[in-house]
């Protein structure tokens, strides 16, 4: 065996080299020459030029033993060896003919049938029961290609059938896949149906093409054809599929170890990658002798780790490399992209499991962090779905910690170092980064990154890096299904990086949001920072809301005094800033006041809050969200009296969205309103002097803010409207006294503020129709028409009131009502009207009148009418309710013609139910001769 020349990637180890004559005790005066070999479930057969067979054990491949040497004939070379594990047979090629061996070589061989000068012979592939005792095989014998089915029945014996597939002459090689027999020959390669015989070319060789050659491939639908040095891989209806494979040389063989193919020529052994043909591994192979250089390989799939490589006298084995040692062989090289080709190329091919997937991936995250390549280590970490977040926690903190028990102690391949903290893996990574530097400055080659070499980056940017990659990390693992303790350090480690770079928004939005920080972890870490916003929004999180409003207190007074400036801006941070800030302390403490029920909190930071922003305050007192509402009465106590409007908007709510029905409270209420009113007006009628534009702001404030005391006074029926009309009684809001007044009964007061005061006819004649009595109209005639207090008669208005009213008045009321100053022209029209109404209503009555005594009278008439109707009876005539003959008796007739004997009348006297049953007050009896026609 030559030396191996160092490759990039070796795909195949060797495991062991076999001398077969030794092993087999042949004398070295006979010697052996492998002429073709075979593997099968852990056996290995040689067949030789001498005509012999030689069995091997592969059980321990690195130490073979032979097992049986089986003579077949001295003049008999074979040439060919084909396992037929359903039949327990060895099917062998020598010489032209088609010899059975039994697997263990026990037996001497027998000949298949009477076939010679057979060319080739293969199996059948595929689409067979593997546990069904038969096989089949295809044989070129001279110009024929014949099917032959073997059925092993008992008695070990094989039963044989044979039949002829179709005409071929010169044939070189065949495969049989499915129902697919491929045919090579020196023209070209044919394609035939193992059933119907019918035969298609798939295309054909040029004349200077060397021997063709046909291989199946693992899967049972593909097949390999030989061209030269190209291996076309078709399927098993001869479509090309997937690239060709080029090989170095013109193969002698080839085998097939998935997912490699192997070929064998030109004294050296190539390997290749199946699925895209690339060549990854050259075995060269000194050889003594003549013969071709043989591999085979398990084409059953049975110990298909192996290979054979086969020269005249030697035998070498050779094992498949796992995937995850050439993974780890690239990786201890440092050749990071290769292990990263590595691995895309065996998931793609399937040889490696997910779990390894992602293990290859952390371990590469650690070979690159500890090389300072953070951003690819994490990019690894990211692409691990077994890699735990607490394997980083080392990097961060230094053992023993909280989380130090949540560590796993895992060493993954050992190409890595244990995890230490972040300055010490990349001082440590700088010195080999300068050991580097020494060692290319001496023309020795290193591993180190190119990059660092040629341009080193400092420690600080290193550090930098590998805070904010590590961050990227956990912030990824934080969406993952966590236990609560890891958590806890993913979100804790978040804070202290984020700290570490100060990265205030960041932290002051995982402090904000819902977390797993260990306050007790932090605390002292923000406050000697200085970052209390970050502390108190941690707090708030926690509902550690006392200590939270605190903090927002201390930083509201110190935004306020301009103690604290906001660490984006610079020396020359205005009061806009000031203000902006403290308003922002505000909201936030208000935020934490709205979902807080415990009283004696909310109401200690209320002040503070209000002094700021009142809207806050109100929202805070208002607030719905939180499970238990606060006591009114200490609300009210609590609320600084110059806050007016804090007072009268928690009233406002208290009453109209809480429905409290307290007097005391709509009193209030109303009390607060009237005083803010009376000011606004005063205010008002003081700076008459504004411009236009202030005027009418004021004036739609003052507006606004009567409707909603009016509205107020209107609808609510529980205040005390004394005293109200105490505080607005030397006001002149008299329309606010009118509504007290109505709430009092005091109608004389209320109409004489609607039409003197307030000249609103409109609104005084509504009040009288809501009193409902033509007294009302006739008082407030009166006091248009004499007003007193030197004020004019409202001629128009009383005018308006008897157009309007006058036909229901009496007129000798409105009469004596009258001014003699008034125009007559002013009245005369409506009091003729009036008069001429009073007329028609009298005449209306009187034919009323008139009409109901026509009536009554047709009634009496018709009930008389009733009563003297006459009845006739037989002596067959009987009572409808006792059904008893009446004879003499005296009887009773019912409105529905029923007629019953006295004593069953006596006997439901007040049922109102005649003898057939009917109820005369339910179902009313009506006759046409009953409508009043008189």
């Amino acid at each position: 065996m030559g030396s191996q020349p160092p490759a990039s990637r070796a795909a195949l180890e060797p495991l062991a080299t076999l001398d077969p004559a030794a092993l087999a005790g042949v004398p070295a005066s006979s010697p052996l020459t492998v002429r073709a070999t075979a593997l099968s479930a852990h056996l290995l057969y040689l067949g030789t030029g001498g005509g012999k067979l030689l069995l091997f054990s592969l059980q321990d491949p690195s130490n073979p033993e032979f097992l049986r040497l089986l003579p077949i004939g001295a003049t008999l070379p074979v040439s060919a060896i084909l396992p037929l594990p359903s039949v327990a047979r060895l099917l062998v090629l020598a010489d032209g003919l088609l010899l059975l061996a039994d697997p263990l070589l026990s037996r001497p061989v027998r000949r298949l049938g009477s076939l010679r000068n057979v060319a080739a012979v293969a199996a059948r592939r595929a689409s067979a029961d593997p546990g069904s005792p038969s096989c089949s095989i295809a044989v070129s014998v001279g110009k024929k290609l014949l099917r032959v089915d073997l059925t092993l029945q008992d008695g070990d014996e094989l039963d044989v059938q044979t039949r002829e597939i179709a005409a071929v002459e010169g044939v070189k090689a065949l495969a049989w896949v499915d129902d697919s027999v491929f045919v090579a020959t020196a023209t070209g390669y044919s394609l035939f149906s193992s059933t119907a015989g019918q035969g298609v070319d798939i295309f054909t060789l040029p004349e200077s093409s060397g021997r063709p050659r046909v291989r199946p491939l693992s899967g049972g639908d593909e097949v390999m054809l030989l061209v030269d040095n190209v291996g076309v891989v078709v399927d098993r209806f001869g479509q090309p599929v997937g690239s060709s494979l080029v090989f170095n040389t013109t193969p002698d063989c080839i085998a097939e170890v998935f997912p490699y193919v192997i070929v064998a020529g030109d004294s050296k052994v190539d390997v290749y990658r199946r699925r895209n043909g690339a060549h990854l591994q050259t075995i060269p192979v000194a050889r003594t002798g003549q013969g071709v250089l043989i591999v085979a390989s398990d084409d059953d799939g049975i110990g298909t780790e192996l290979v054979v490589i086969a020269t005249a006298y030697k035998v070498f084995y050779y094992r498949k490399v796992s995937a995850v040692e050439q993974i780890k062989a690239s990786l201890r090289r440092k050749n990071y992209k290769e292990a990263i080709s590595l691995l895309e190329e065996f998931e793609t091919d399937g040889e490696i499991s997910k779990d390894m997937i992602s293990f290859v991936h952390a371990q590469l995250g650690f070979l690159l962090f500890f090389d300072l390549r953070f951003e690819d280590a994490v990019n690894h970490f990211l692409l691990s779905e077994t890699m735990q977040p607490s394997e980083i926690f080392p990097f961060i903190m230094r053992d023993p910690n909280r989380w130090s028990d949540l560590v796993p102690r895992k060493r993954y391949w050992g190409l890595h170092p244990p995890p230490k903290p972040l300055e010490e893996v990349i001082d440590d990574g700088l010195v080999t980064v300068q050991q580097a530097l020494f060692l290319k400055k001496a023309g020795v080659d290193t591993v180190v990154n190119e990059d660092f070499l040629s341009n080193p980056p400092s420690r600080a940017d290193l550090l930098e890096l590998a805070i904010r990659n590590i961050i990227r990390y956990l912030c990824a693992s934080r969406v993952e299904n966590l236990s609560s303790l890891e958590m806890e350090g993913v979100d804790t480690f978040l804070m202290y990086l984020y700290r570490a770079l100060d990265l205030v928004d960041d932290m002051e939005k995982l402090a904000s949001s819902q977390n797993s920080c260990v306050v007790d972890e932090l605390e002292s870490l923000f406050d000697d920072s200085g970052h209390l916003r970050t502390l108190a929004f941690l707090y708030g999180s926690k509902g550690m809301c006392s200590k939270a409003l605190a903090i927002w207190r201390i930083l509201a007074r110190n935004y306020s005094a301009g103690l604290w400036k906001d660490q984006s801006e610079n020396g020359s941070c205005g009061t806009s800033v000031d203000k902006r800030s403290e308003e922002i302390a505000a909201i936030e403490a208000a935020k934490i006041l709205k979902t807080s029920s415990d009283e004696d909190l909310v109401l200690e930071h209320l002040g503070w809050v209000a002094d700021i922003d009142q809207e806050l305050a109100i929202a805070v007192l208002t607030s719905e969200i939180r499970e238990n509402q606060l006591s009114p009465e200490k609300v009210v106590a609590a609320v600084d009296t110059e806050k007016v409007v804090i007072h009268q908007r928690y009233l406002q709510w208290l009453i109209e969205d809480q429905g409290c029905d307290d007097p005391h409270y709509h009193t209030s209420y109303a009390l607060s309103l009237a005083k803010s009113a009376i000011e606004a007006v005063h205010m008002e009628s003081k700076y008459r002097g504004k411009g236009n534009r202030e005027i009418d702001s004021d004036a739609q404030f003052i507006y606004l803010l009567r409707e909603k005391l009016q509205l107020f006074l209107q609808a609510s029926d529980l205040y005390d409207p004394e005293d109200v009309l105490d505080v607005i009684a030397e006001s002149e809001l008299w329309l606010e006294k009118a509504i007290l007044y109505r709430k009092m009964g005091q109608e004389n007061i209320v109409l004489q503020i609607l039409a003197l005061k307030l000249e609103d006819s409109e609104a005084a004649e509504q009040y009288c129709a809501e009193i409902g009595r033509d007294d009302a109209y006739i008082q407030l005639l009166g006091l248009y028409l004499d007003p007193q207090n030197g004020k004019e008669p409202m001629f128009t208005a009383a005018v308006r009131l008897l157009h309007n009213h006058g036909e229901s008045l009496d007129p000798m009321q409105v009469l004596e009502r009258l001014s003699p100053d008034m125009p007559l022209q002013l009245a005369s029209d409506t009091i003729l009207r009036m008069l001429r109404a009073r007329v028609h209503h009298h005449r209306q009555g009187q034919i009323v009148h008139n009409l109901s005594r026509a009536t009554n009278l047709d009634a009496r008439l018709t009930r008389l009418e009733e009563r003297s109707r006459h009845v006739q009876l037989t002596d067959e005539s009987i009572c409808d309710s006792c059904r008893a003959r009446l004879g003499t008796k005296l009887f009773v007739m019912y409105p529905d013609d029923s007629v019953v004997c006295y004593r069953c009348y006596r006997n439901q006297q007040g049922d109102s139910t005649s003898g057939r049953g009917r109820s005369l007050r339910k179902d009313v009896i009506f006759k046409q001769s009953w409508l009043v026609s008189r």
